[in-house]
């Protein structure tokens, strides 16, 4: 199998509903003049994630995804932050970064030319871009589930932000080589962090890789399933009295047959022979495994096996009235 046809752990999201999201790639934070640069930071690795940001941000608009930037913006006179009797991280540089209109809270000239539009750049004034900003709102209007975020810094507002994302229940991809800490040796705990608690690692590499794949021709996923059933009444008191479907709407092929469509994505039409077919199982998801069983075997069904452990969680197989079998499962939830 090529490589294009192996399984990724980032081919679970469907590209339609991603966004990039690049944090605070400004002057202050990224040049050499800016506030860390001349308060003693070292740069340099910051200034290595312009390319691959700029990478990225280019393959997203590409393929027509929202890439939002957002721009750390402070006031010389912060009369909220002045309340603190503790020494704030703004008091640990020369100047007040990223102050409003200035310089140092422009972005970086080599990004700039992509952050062109007003309505994807979200501007905040704490380390969170969720954080008292239009952000939540943004992604909502979108329809974005999951967010790819590659900026600065790593341990402050890159950390705060995928904190923020993933409690929001958001798929959150960290883009590794995207992303700088202003003390390099916290990197590794900072990652090994975020893959054990908020999201994924990946490379810029891997994410225009996965991009590529998502472009070109595939099926997506199952859409419907349609069972031919010898008595289509039979079959619909199953799916709706037993296990629980709902059904959509009830119309005829243009051949005569009655045709049964349910919520669920299974469609049940005349014409089974009751021998059964090539089809091994159907599986869904359920709620009560137990109690779908109960009512199957009440209803006189035949439990094929279970209800107990399977591969996706407590299981019952049960046979429906032309013989396929249904597998009902309760998924399981993540570890923790």
């Amino acid at each position: 199998m090529s490589d294009a046809g192996e399984a990724h752990v980032l081919d679970a999201l469907i590209p339609d509903n991603t966004a990039l999201l690049l944090i605070d790639m400004q002057n202050a934070f990224v040049h050499d003049e800016g506030t860390l640069g001349v308060s003693g930071v070292d740069v340099k690795p910051a200034q290595a994630t312009i390319e691959p940001v700029r990478r990225l941000a280019e393959a997203f608009r590409a393929a027509g995804l929202p890439v939002i930037w957002t721009k750390q913006v402070h006031l010389e006179a912060d009369s909220a932050r002045a309340r603190k009797v503790l020494p704030s991280h703004t008091s640990k540089r020369k100047r007040v970064s990223a102050v409003s209109g200035s310089w140092d809270a422009a972005f970086v000239d080599e990004l700039a030319d992509l952050a062109d539009d007003p309505t994807y750049v979200v501007t905040k004034h704490r380390f969170g871009a969720f954080y008292e900003t239009r952000l939540q709102s943004l992604l909502d209007m979108l329809g974005v589930q999951g967010l790819f975020v590659a900026g600065v810094t790593a341990n402050a507002c890159v950390e705060t932000t995928l904190r923020e994302a993933y409690l929001r229940d958001y798929d959150v991809v960290a883009v590794t080589d995207g992303i700088a800490a202003v003390r390099p040796e916290w990197t590794a705990t900072a990652e090994a962090v975020w893959a054990h608690y908020l999201g994924v690692l990946a490379t810029s590499d891997e994410v225009t890789s996965w991009l590529e794949r998502a472009a070109t021709p595939r099926a997506l996923q199952v859409h419907h399933l349609l069972l031919e059933a010898v008595d289509l009444d039979a079959s619909v008191d199953f799916y709706t009295n037993v296990l629980g479907f709902t059904v959509r709407k009830r119309e005829d092929f243009r051949d005569g047959r009655r045709l049964v469509v349910t919520h669920q994505g299974l469609g049940l039409t005349e014409g089974g022979t009751g021998a059964g077919g090539t089809l091994q199982h159907l599986c869904f998801s359920a709620r009560d495994v137990d109690g779908i069983a109960e009512r199957a075997r009440a209803a006189g069904h035949r439990i094929v096996r279970g209800p107990g452990p399977g591969p996706y969680g407590h299981t019952v197989y049960v046979a429906d009235p032309d013989g396929h079998e249904i597998e009902l499962a309760e998924v399981e939830p993540s570890t923790p």
